[in-house]
């Protein structure tokens, strides 16, 4: 691919894009950014920061408390080749502990979200994929469907990083299945990462809390509960750390606002079979002519104050 990714977008032509998600507190907060600033075309579901059944079940009502027109398809409930693994002990039970969550409206529009993803763009090319979970769905439709790699516009994605927060090495995402992530890395198209570099530069502080909080109506009042229930995890684990690490929403920012972000190209794998180092994203850094093609825009920085102001800006608008 080019270095290069190409980002076009206007307030009278958003751009197409489908989210892909295990929400995951975060995951929510990337769902209510692309409802105010891309078209959202479809939700789907995988299992990770909780199981498949939780994580499709805060989907929905994620849909139905913004009153989106839009579906939300069910994926894989684990992952590759590997047993599935949550991540309970920062999301609670339910994926998204912390609120008082209303009952989902009705089913999943279907539980083929691999079959879904592949019909959708190939009806229209040009969508962006946006996952912020593991990468097993887009892995799965890539694989069935080689030709999505040249009609999707891209994929922006969460994950990864010179650092891990599952093992020393990995991303939880990546981490969860590194299999499905070296498929997607390698796919030869557009792609953005949202690692934890860049992720951890945009925490939910408790002033920022309090500015979604001050919002007025119901949708504030329940996502500030959730931050909440996300930073006190966050600071319960980590000694030097004072808000939850909002990671999913910067997969979206990287395309709807990529002005509020310092980025560098470079040619990232992904280690699958390392004893400690499994769904590593090893990032080429050295300064040799040897080194391969850059075949990712790897975040390394961020705006955060203006960041938070288009998350509280996303929330106010749907909040009544």
């Amino acid at each position: 691919m080019s270095p290069s990714v190409s980002v076009s977008a206007t307030p009278s032509r958003p751009l197409p894009i489908i989210i892909d998600c295990d929400p995951g507190h975060d995951d929510a907060i990337a769902i209510v950014v692309a409802a105010k600033h891309t078209e959202l075309v479809g939700i789907t579901t995988i299992a990770g920061n909780a199981p498949l059944s939780a994580t499709t079940r805060n989907a929905i009502i994620m849909r139905d408390l913004l009153e989106l027109d839009c579906p939300v398809h069910s994926g894989a409930n684990r992952p590759l080749v590997r047993p599935a693994r949550h991540a309970d002990y920062v999301h609670g039970k339910s994926g998204m502990d912390g609120a008082d969550l209303p009952e989902p409206s009705g089913p999943p529009a279907s539980h083929d979200a691999v079959g879904w993803i592949i019909e959708t763009c190939r009806q229209r090319e040009g969508i962006w994929l946006v996952p912020t979970g593991p990468l097993t769905n887009i892995a799965l439709a890539l694989r069935a469907a080689p030709d999505l790699a040249n009609r999707i516009a891209g994929i922006s994605l969460m994950g990864g990083g010179t650092f891990g927060n599952r093992t020393a090495a990995a991303e939880f995402n990546i981490w969860c299945d590194p299999e499905a992530a070296d498929m997607v890395f390698s796919y030869g198209g557009p792609l953005i990462m949202a690692g934890l570099d860049v992720t951890h530069q945009f925490q939910a502080l408790p002033h920022r809390i309090e500015q979604v909080r001050s919002l007025p109506g119901h949708l504030a009042v329940v996502l500030a509960d959730l931050f909440d229930f996300f930073s006190g995890t966050y600071r319960a684990r980590h000694r030097h750390i004072e808000g939850a690490a909002v990671h999913d929403p910067c997969a979206v920012m990287a395309l709807t606002h990529p002005h509020l972000f310092t980025r560098e190209f470079a040619h990232v794998e992904i280690e699958t079979h390392g004893t400690r180092t499994a769904g590593m994203t090893v990032i080429d850094q050295r300064d040799l002519k040897e080194v391969p093609d850059a075949n990712c825009d790897v975040l390394t920085g961020i705006d955060a104050d203006a960041g938070w102001q288009v998350i509280v800006d996303a929330i106010a608008h749907f909040s009544h």
